[in-house]
């Protein structure tokens, strides 16, 4: 019985074009979040060296056993995908495809990137809007936290759109395939985060003057941000949308942003 509402695909081109995307081979490790049915789960077991499939449906498990039986290469995980232990899995994944639920798609992208150092590369179906989002160029209306939280890191390139016709049942938004590729290094650290987050906190509101609204503001962050922003060559009165990335990192290092940084488990 399927109780959540998801949208299962079920067009073998679509699946051809996943499989082409995420280039995979008898050394990938992949996770794959939202089993569903386990259409995509059989195809990519079928090709890569190893599957973990999640799936929060309980009702969903004994089809998608059935779809997956006789691969020794596949573990099901029935839990939710954004409270399961990510950096247990083992063997630990190095890509992650996906049909993405639709409502925690964002978040599970972000801590993927977080978690699983391991993971090289993203191909997953998101809704069009979700995609853009992460793809968004500083500047443009739709750039924003998720943007830059995964920019930090990786390539982040909208691979495709894709129809409405390819699920059942047929969702009533849009889709698109995005793609991620992680850089070397890691950017998107507590601090900086932080940053980002209290940063976009009022987006209408110069950068600096969204930093002193942040709970727990440390004083003088108004005066410290705009000579830091200065700095950096930007304009004391920039809004959080107009940095890069790096701009961010940048900042959160000149402005020692840990000391915002509230204790582990205070700030999601």
């Amino acid at each position: 019985m399927v109780r959540l509402g998801q949208n299962f695909l079920v067009d073998r081109n679509i699946l051809d074009v996943i499989e082409r995307l995420a280039s995979l081979g008898e050394d990938d490790v992949v996770l794959e979040i939202g089993g569903g049915l386990g259409i995509l789960s059989a195809r990519l077991a079928a090709v890569a060296g190893y599957v973990h499939v999640v799936e929060l449906d309980s009702g969903l498990e004994q089809a998608l056993r059935g779809a997956l039986s006789g691969r020794g290469n596949a573990a099901v995980h029935i839990g939710d995908a954004l409270e399961l232990d990510l950096r247990a899995l083992s063997p630990p994944p190095d890509k992650v495809v996906a049909n993405l639920p639709y409502g925690v798609a964002a978040t599970v992208i972000l801590r993927t990137i977080a978690e699983l150092p391991s993971v090289q590369r993203w191909v997953v179906m998101v809704q069009r809007e979700v995609g853009e989002r992460f793809a968004a160029a500083p500047g443009s209306a739709a750039y924003g936290i998720p943007s830059v939280l995964a920019q930090l890191d990786c390539e982040v390139r909208v691979l495709r759109a894709v129809g409405r016709g390819v699920f059942r049942p047929v969702p009533n938004v849009d889709s698109v395939l995005l793609g991620l590729t992680r850089r070397g290094g890691r950017y998107a650290t507590p601090a900086v985060t932080a940053l980002v987050h209290d940063a976009f906190a009022h987006r209408r509101k110069a950068l600096a003057g969204s930093l002193a609204l942040a709970p727990g503001a440390v004083s003088g962050i108004r005066e410290r941000a705009r000579a830091a922003l200065a700095e950096l060559g930007l304009a004391a009165d920039v809004r959080a949308e107009r940095l890069t990335p790096q701009q961010f990192a940048s900042l959160a290092k000149l402005l020692d942003y840990d000391a915002r940084v509230e204790p582990e488990g205070g700030r999601g």
